[in-house]
């Protein structure tokens, strides 16, 4: 059995309000993209969990693939397995791999193994994995809002666009990411003018279609901020960081030259949206 669980950028990020749980409500929406890690499932004798590519600094049992694994095994009978996980989304980049790793596998055992989950079942348990795990369970371009766990699918496509991924070799914490943020309401409903300006041509996203991280990411990593500006040197209708980053990506109409020596020491990635 083998699936390839996909990466996901965020369109916008606007942060609403602080809660009082300490987390704080989100409005953006999310869109899969086709970059891919490959994750092979077999009943074996014993359990063995392996990985290669992009290396995780983390042990094995904090491992989301593990984890959603485990989060089963406290309700089914599952056989023994042998798990191999090939990692190609870099991690820190705010691209939803290991997210799309969990949920992958979640699906992967449930279709398996008939237990029986419905896409309803399947994101509220992912759900307590990660606030984008669920995401993936469908699959599709959804608003998220929330602390982004709540998810309406939007009918929404950027199909035929290329677009070029940088990830620096830096990674932003989390901590970092909110520390200087400015919570700032929006009229409407949560999410409303965000989608509002995404219905805007995407020649005029610039500006419009902002993430808000960048208002505290941007001074603290200033080589993330120099991507998104050199993307837009390069001719993208649109750049930005996805989620709390590191990744930066562009928009373009068509396949671009992307120059080596400029994204020396970064993962660069070049793709054409479906």
């Amino acid at each position: 059995m083998i699936v390839y669980p996909n990466a996901k950028i965020n369109l916008g990020l606007q942060v609403l309000r602080r809660r009082p749980d300490g987390y704080h409500d989100l409005a953006t929406v999310f869109y899969p993209i086709p970059l891919q890690d490959a994750l092979e499932v077999h009943g074996a004798d014993r359990f063995r969990f392996r990985q290669a590519g992009s290396m995780l600094d983390c042990p094995a049992g904090d491992n989301l693939v593990i984890r959603a694994l485990k989060m089963l095994e406290a309700d089914f009978r599952l056989p023994e397995l042998d798990i191999f996980l090939y990692k190609h989304i870099p991690s820190g980049a705010g691209l939803g791999g290991g997210s799309s790793d969990a949920a992958f596998m979640m699906k992967l055992l449930n279709d398996e193994y008939h237990l029986g989950l419905s896409a309803d079942d399947l994101r509220h348990r992912l759900s307590a994995l990660g606030a984008d795990c669920a995401f993936f369970v469908d699959n599709t371009p959804a608003l998220a809002t929330g602390i982004g766990d709540h998810l309406v699918p939007i009918d929404f496509s950027l199909s035929g666009w290329t677009l070029l991924l940088v990830k620096p070799d830096v990674a932003v914490s989390t901590r970092d990411a909110y520390a200087d943020v400015q919570p700032r309401e929006r009229d409407g409903e949560d999410g409303a003018a965000l989608m509002k300006a995404l219905m805007l041509p995407v020649e005029e996203w610039q500006g419009q279609v902002t993430n808000d991280f960048e208002c505290s990411v941007f001074p603290r990593y200033p080589e993330i901020a120099g991507i998104r500006d050199l993307l837009l040197d390069l001719g993208a209708v649109y750049a930005s960081m996805s989620g709390s980053g590191s990744a930066v990506f562009g928009l373009f109409r068509q396949p671009v030259e992307a120059p080596e020596e400029k994204f020396a020491g970064c993962f660069v990635r070049q793709r054409t949206l479906e």
